[in-house]
């Protein structure tokens, strides 16, 4: 398939890594340092899954790509608006693999609802050096699936070039509940790590912050059931025994953002979940708590409140 990825990050990379690895024309579109790197260096994941080292296709404009048959789309969330207005071009269909569960229609809203699928990546990576994708532990999972009936065989295509590449994939006949279950879990291991400036192991351990993670979880889930997503009524009670079985030492990316002093993605995570929790007419105090003690590191150093 001929793939592009939009935003070369730890999801981007390591998953544009793996098709390309497997024989698909993959181009990855990136900037600044990582991109000079990619370019003059190629691209190096490790990984327990397997080290690769591989010379790509770079690009800062995606135009210079060419056409594509599916677009994984991987940047930050607060440039989605902007990265979705220079992909236009290229054609084919675009897979959100972000944080959050708004993409689907953010992205609509710029490239029409017809290119948008919906998508979910589970994997603890980082950028660890301009190049270099670090996987940390061995969890690795792409769910992704039509929401409209004309992309299901671009659906099955691209579920096709997983599996040749070895990767964790499945298609969801309901990816807009599959968003939401990873959001339910996601804000909460963002909250309490990158608030507490700690690892997962440090989280779980602890009685306070394990409180905090199940009641940023219960906020979430409680919103998802407003706004009618079908989650289980069991559901925050089984992500908290899946809470033990993940790697002591995994951190959100959020973490790693704001220990670099970058800008960090809360108010489409726990700042999401307050708002619309008010709109909904329902309290979340602890995310609303979250954000606002986060808030000043948004735009990235402290002191640059948002």
């Amino acid at each position: 398939m001929r793939i592009v990825v939009m935003g070369s990050g730890g999801v981007g990379g390591y998953f544009g890594a793996r098709l390309a690895q497997a024989g698909n024309q993959v181009s990855f579109i990136a900037r600044g340092k990582h991109l000079e790197a990619l370019r003059s260096r190629g691209l190096t994941v490790k990984s327990a899954l397997g080290d690769l080292q591989l010379a790509v296709s770079a690009y800062e404009d995606p135009r210079e790509a060419g056409a594509a048959d599916v677009v994984m789309f991987a940047v930050k969330l607060w440039d989605t608006e902007g990265a979705a207005e220079r992909i236009k071009p290229l054609g084919g269909f675009v897979i959100p693999f972000q944080n959050g569960v708004e993409s689907i229609e953010r992205l609509g809203r710029v490239l029409g609802r017809e290119r948008v699928m919906g998508g979910s990546a589970y994997i603890a990576t980082r950028i660890a050096a301009p190049g270099v994708i670090e996987h940390t532990g061995t969890m690795e999972r792409l769910r992704f699936g039509a929401v409209r009936p004309e992309q299901r065989p671009a659906a099955q295509a691209f579920l096709g070039a997983c599996k040749a590449a070895r990767i964790n994939a499945e298609l969801a006949e309901d990816i807009v509940a599959v968003n939401w279950e990873k959001f339910v879990f996601l804000v909460a291991v963002s909250s309490t790590t990158t608030l507490a400036r700690v690892p997962l192991g440090v989280v779980r351990a602890d009685p306070d912050l394990r409180w905090m993670f199940e009641r940023c979880m219960r906020e979430t889930w409680a919103l998802g059931r407003k706004r009618g997503v079908a989650l289980a009524d069991d559901f925050v009670d089984k992500q908290m025994a899946f809470l033990d079985t993940l790697p002591a030492e995994m951190r959100a990316s959020m973490l790693h953002d704001l220990e670099a002093g970058n800008r960090i993605e809360a108010p489409w995570l726990c700042g999401a979940v307050a708002r619309m929790s008010a709109e909904a007419g329902l309290e979340a105090p602890v995310n609303r708590a979250v954000y606002a003690a986060l808030k000043p590191f948004v735009n990235g150093s402290a002191g640059k409140a948002a």
